[in-house]
């Protein structure tokens, strides 16, 4: 199994960690503590303490971009492209998002926690957009001299 590959099995459970640990403990612990009905967590409304509304803002940030990065994966896989340059990337992009959720759900909201958030983020799209790269751009040059 290749790095990128390992990341993103790595990175699906993450989101499962970030859903488990940030949302899923917190409404049982409600549930069964008498504080809230199955029916008390419409997804349609906010609802819950600020932490718990960050949490499910960091799980919903995993969803949204664990496709993307999936599909960088996938195509590299495909490509039977690899080197060195794209396992350190996707090792960097995995730490960014882990970095990013946990600065969401451990951090309130303040300007300072909203740009680190950010930054990490941008981390992520910089390795994501350099790992396509890697992977686009050798075959290209491939194709060219051939």
């Amino acid at each position: 199994m290749t790095i990128p590959v390992q990341v993103l099995l790595a990175f699906a459970m993450w989101t499962i960690a970030v859903l488990v640990s940030g949302i899923g403990m917190r409404r049982w612990t409600a549930i069964f503590r008498g504080r809230a009905q199955l029916t008390d967590f419409p997804g349609d409304q906010a609802h819950g303490s600020p932490a718990y509304r960050r949490a499910v803002r960091a799980h919903a940030n995993c969803v949204e971009n664990l496709p993307v990065f999936g599909a960088i994966v996938l195509a590299a896989f495909a490509a039977h492209a690899g080197s060195e340059r794209l396992d350190q990337l996707a090792v960097v992009f995995l730490a960014a998002r882990v970095l990013q959720s946990l600065t969401h759900m451990l951090f309130a909201e303040t300007n300072v926690t909203v740009l680190i958030r950010f930054l990490f983020f941008l981390v992520q799209l910089l390795c994501m957009v350099a790992m396509a790269a890697g992977i686009v751009v050798p075959g290209l040059l491939e194709r060219a001299m051939s």
